[in-house]
Formats: structure tokens, sequence, C-alpha cells
């Protein structure tokens, strides 16, 4: 139920030579017919893909920079709301239990 279920392959013979065109004139009946050449495949560009000018790259420094201080800020800041929020809970646990000590401590 859960294994893939893959197609047949092809099956069909794989001629070895090609047929001779009627149409085509030959010398010889027995010549065979020569397959037209395939067309020479693109060769990759020898130049990286990516070119940076002297201002491109201040650009893309002083953005990464940028990008930089405004994570480092907003991460810092969120560890600073977690340690005051921290800080002001063991503050108010401290003082309630100074208050149930008294409270009871009084009776």
């Amino acid at each position: 139920m859960f294994t893939p279920k893959y197609p047949v392959p092809d099956t069909a013979p794989v001629p070895t030579t090609s047929p001779v065109s009627p149409l085509a004139p030959t010398a010889d009946s027995t010549t065979l017919a020569t397959p037209a050449a395939a067309p020479p495949l693109p060769t990759p560009s020898a130049r990286p893909a990516v070119q940076l000018t002297p201002g491109g790259l201040l650009t893309v420094a002083v953005g990464g920079t940028a990008v930089v201080l405004v994570v480092g800020s907003v991460l810092v800041s969120m560890l600073l709301a977690v340690a005051i929020t921290g800080v002001s809970v063991a503050v108010c646990a401290v003082v309630l239990r100074l208050l149930l000590k008294d409270f009871n401590s009084h009776r």
C-alpha cells in the first residue's frame, strides 16, 4: 500500500542503423543516410556570474553592517527585557514572602 509504483520501463528495441530515406538521392542503394549533426552545445562563460564594482562592494558592506547592527540591537533589547522581567518577578517574590512572614508572625 505504501510502496511506490514505478512505471514499466520502455522496452522498445533501439535501432542500430538509420533507415535510408527514399526521397534522398543516393549514389548506391546499399548506403545508409547519415544523420544530421547535432548543433554544438553552448560553452559556459569564463567570467563570474556576479560582478561587483567598488561602489557596489561598498554598498554591500554598508548594508551588511546595518543589518548586523539592527539585528544585534533587537536581540540585545529582547535579552534586556527578559532580564528586567526576571528581576521584577524576583523582587515581587521577596516582597510577598516578607509580607506573608510578617502576617503569620503577628497572630
